[in-house]
């Protein structure tokens, strides 16, 4: 099915998405006259190209939160689930699973918190030290296609207990807002197209985000502050 992509790439709907985010905040300062702090969490690797224009425009700290889908023993393209490296664990429903005893469960469970682990590890060097306690938490995404990652990595944050938790992101299904909005205390999406294809559909380019690639994302912004 032919379309027109919503962005050009990941950094073009990040500037978009930080205009949005910045006029929301600016609002939100006008209406209650106490300015937010704002901290920039993206999910990496393919949510830090979205993020670095935002924590750019706020002129804030820009960090990570990982969060990895647990893969159907079978089909490892299916996600059953997400874990965080916190070891927050979001399933989804039971009956993708359901044949599959505890201990199937536990070793993709196990596989998916090793690989989160590793890629933190790999990371969090180059991310700075923040205090997310009575912070606005901008937990960034380069799109949400079910949904699970974001909303098990916002489970995390959480108990970090900041002011709120903004869930913003390029692009999104419409049918699943509602869903996403139990999650956080504000959902910022851009584009809610339908039918949605893969969130890759929606960008006209979408490499491959590499490690190396983060960690120079993550140094540039955090060596401007």
């Amino acid at each position: 099915m032919s379309h027109t992509p919503l962005f050009a790439d990941r950094t073009h709907a990040g500037e978009e998405l930080a205009r949005v985010i910045h006029d929301v905040l600016t609002q939100q300062t006008i209406d209650s006259g106490v300015k937010p702090i704002p901290i920039v969490y993206a999910l990496p690797r393919g949510g830090i190209p979205v993020a670095a224009p935002i924590a750019r425009l706020l002129d804030c700290p820009l960090t990570i939160v990982v969060a990895k889908k647990i893969s159907h023993p079978e089909n490892p393209e299916l996600a059953i689930g997400a874990v965080t490296t916190f070891g927050n664990v979001l399933w989804t429903e039971q009956k993708l699973f359901r044949k599959y005893d505890a201990r199937g469960r536990e070793v993709a469970l196990n596989k998916a918190i090793n690989q989160a682990k590793s890629l933190e590890a790999q990371l969090i060097p180059a991310c700075p030290q923040v205090d997310a306690e009575n912070a606005t938490v901008i937990l960034v995404d380069d799109g949400i296609a079910t949904g699970m990652t974001i909303a098990v990595a916002a489970t995390a944050i959480k108990t970090l207990s900041p002011a709120a938790v903004w869930l913003c992101t390029p692009v999104a299904p419409q049918t699943l807002l509602p869903w996403l909005e139990q999650w956080g205390d504000r959902t910022i999406v851009l584009e809610t197209p339908e039918p949605f294809w893969s969130v890759s559909n929606f960008y006209a380019e979408f490499p491959q985000v590499d490690t190396l690639e983060v960690i120079e994302y993550l140094q540039q912004q955090n060596a401007m502050r």
